[in-house]
């Protein structure tokens, strides 16, 4: 609005005075001019929160004076600024307005705000989602980082790498280059993946690798991991497998014991999957196998010393030398000793003799032996003990089939159940003898390949059947037994102490039979006649009602119905007539 009371006070002349002044404001006329609206255009630089252009006028202690046009200055901490000291005066600034005045009556800005709406409006003036940006990590939040990359963006810690790392505070004050996973503009938001970046990288390289190696190339790689079958090595895009196997031709119990994470190593690739994208890589094939002359170095039957490495159920693995082990066997640990564990004879570390047995180079495994770097002494048992030698010797076991009875230490014979009486039928030889017995025996063979020695008791005296029994049991003798056994079949009847023989049941009556114990009773004395004496199936046959008509003949004076004259028929024997069978009848 034009005060026209000053210009007349002024004397110049109406027509001139706004001459001048539509010539001051561009050629505007009254009409066209409004000062409300002019400043009402500065004001609206003055609201809180817009950037404004000050100029620094001044230094007060940490602060740095800026003057954005009001009527008194702002302060900005030197901790805004990246080099405070080197500030001058007249120094132009941006800062955002925070309060036109705060208790103090100060104007309050910020330069840090400023900066960070014009860092997020570059960003967005100059990346997309998916564009690559490179930053320092700050500090951890809650859930992952805190990335400057010109403004504070977000790292997630599951995209930090491609395996999660125990601990993302490793990354704090590290460069990273991520890409922009996500953008968002109203919250002024920005999310990046260092994970997805490693990823499109590697997939890159990896085409670059199968594109490039064969098989039987040396490469180098960086072990990522490391597991108990093996280890993985980053040859450049894509992880090749070390296998624990293929790492050296010694004995290693741990990936751990040759290689850590990050080591750098030179692999060769032994064999590539390009379906599968899988690479199987070896260290030890850098060098020849030590098995190529193994038959050179280690001939069978050469005697070498070797150290035990390694103890399992079956044996004792022993090292030659290095990448060159044997397995110890536990049948190949001694003579004679029954071993169960081959701890009982080796420890790991000790240092033994053993005799190369036997090599299969394409299996790469050597049979060892302990044994047989001593004598054999089943080779001089023969020597010792030859058939027909009588032993005395205790009884070390027992079986279902017989004893074991040691004729020398480390040396058992076998006393089989069939073989422990001529005449009794022993089931088991617990029957006869017990642990700790001391047995007389005769040597029966000698098997030195399988290593076994027969041996027998009833061989110490003569087989009754062949003529003690035939000549005091002969047929048609009536003689005294006691009954032992009863089956469906019969009757067993002992006639001497181990000698029993058979009473059919059709030889128990007259009258058909069809339970023997309604005849007689396990324990019954009876008087049994003799029907045959089979001396190859050592048997004796017999017949209860045949020494009944033999009784009753004698009474009747008649003879046997269908059989012969009294006169003709032979008199008792056995128990009735000579006592016990094998003391004044058998003579052995």
């Amino acid at each position: 609005m034009v005060d026209y009371s000053l210009i007349q006070s002024l004397a110049v002349d109406e027509g001139e005075a706004e001459a001048l002044l539509s010539e001051a404001f561009g050629g505007a006329t009254d009409a066209d001019f409004d000062m409300d609206s002019v400043l009402k255009d500065d004001l609206q630089d003055l609201k809180v929160g817009n950037i404004l252009t000050g100029k620094v006028v001044g230094k007060a202690g940490d602060d740095a004076v800026i003057d954005v046009g009001l009527k008194s200055e702002g302060l900005v901490n030197k901790s805004e600024f990246e080099s405070f000291e080197d500030l001058e005066l007249g120094d132009k600034v941006e800062v955002v307005l925070e309060e036109l005045e705060d208790e103090s009556g100060v104007v309050k800005l910020s330069k840090r705000k400023a900066d960070r709406i014009r860092g997020w409006e570059r960003i967005l003036e100059s990346n997309n989602e998916g564009d690559i940006v490179e930053g320092r990590c700050m500090r951890k939040i809650k859930g992952g980082l805190l990335v400057d990359i010109g403004v504070p963006v977000f790292l997630p810690a599951s995209q930090v790498d491609i395996r999660r790392p125990q601990d993302i505070g490793e990354y704090i004050a590290r460069t990273i280059r991520a890409c922009i996973l996500k953008i968002d503009e109203e919250r002024r938001n920005i999310v990046i993946s260092r994970r997805k970046l490693i990823e499109q990288e590697r997939e890159a390289a990896k085409s670059r690798l199968m594109e490039t190696i064969a098989e039987g190339d040396l490469v180098k790689g960086t072990v990522t991991n490391i597991a108990d079958f093996g280890a993985f090595v980053d040859l450049g895009g894509l992880d090749g497998l070390l296998h624990i196997t293929d790492m050296t031709w010694g004995r290693i119990n741990h990936p751990t014991d040759l290689v850590r994470v990050g080591e750098e190593l030179e692999v060769k690739i032994l064999r590539i999957d390009r379906e599968k994208e899988k690479i199987a890589l070896g260290l030890k094939q850098k060098e020849s196998s030590p098995w190529e002359t193994i038959e050179e170095k280690f001939p069978v039957n050469s005697r070498v010393t070797g150290k035990v490495v390694n103890l399992v159920s079956y044996g004792a693995f022993v090292a030659l030398e290095q990448g060159i082990e044997g397995l110890v066997h536990v049948s190949e640990m001694s003579w004679t000793k029954r071993i169960n564990h081959p701890s009982e004879v080796v420890a790991v570390g000790d240092e033994i003799e053993v005799v190369v047995l036997d090599i299969n180079k394409d299996k790469q495994e050597i049979s060892l032996g302990v044994k047989q770097t001593e004598v054999n002494p089943w080779e001089l048992v023969s020597e010792k003990f030859p058939v027909g030698t009588i032993i005395e010797g205790k009884v070390r076991n027992l079986a279902n089939y017989g004893a074991f009875v040691e004729i020398e230490p480390g040396i058992d014979g076998l006393l089989h159940v069939s073989d422990i009486s001529w005449t009794e039928k022993v089931s088991h030889p617990n029957e006869k003898f017990k642990k700790g017995d001391v047995v007389k025996c005769v040597v029966l063979d000698i098997d030195q390949e399988k290593q076994r020695v027969g041996l027998g008791v009833k061989q110490l005296e003569e087989d009754p059947w062949l003529h003690a029994i035939p000549d005091a049991y002969q047929p048609g003798m009536v003689v005294h037994g006691v009954v032992t056994k009863i089956t469906n079949f019969g009757v067993f009847v002992e006639l001497e102490s181990g000698l029993e023989g058979l009473l059919h049941i059709s030889e128990l009556s007259d009258q058909k039979v069809e339970n023997p114990q309604d005849i007689v009773k396990s324990g019954d004395e009876v008087d049994v006649k003799i029907l045959r004496v089979d001396v190859g199936e050592r048997k004796i046959g017999l017949s209860l009602k045949r020494a009944q008509w033999a009784t009753d003949s004698d009474r009747s004076g008649s003879g046997e119905p269908g059989g012969m004259p009294p006169h003709a028929m032979p008199s008792k024997g056995g128990m009735d007539d000579h006592g016990s069978l094998g003391t004044d009848k058998i003579n052995l």
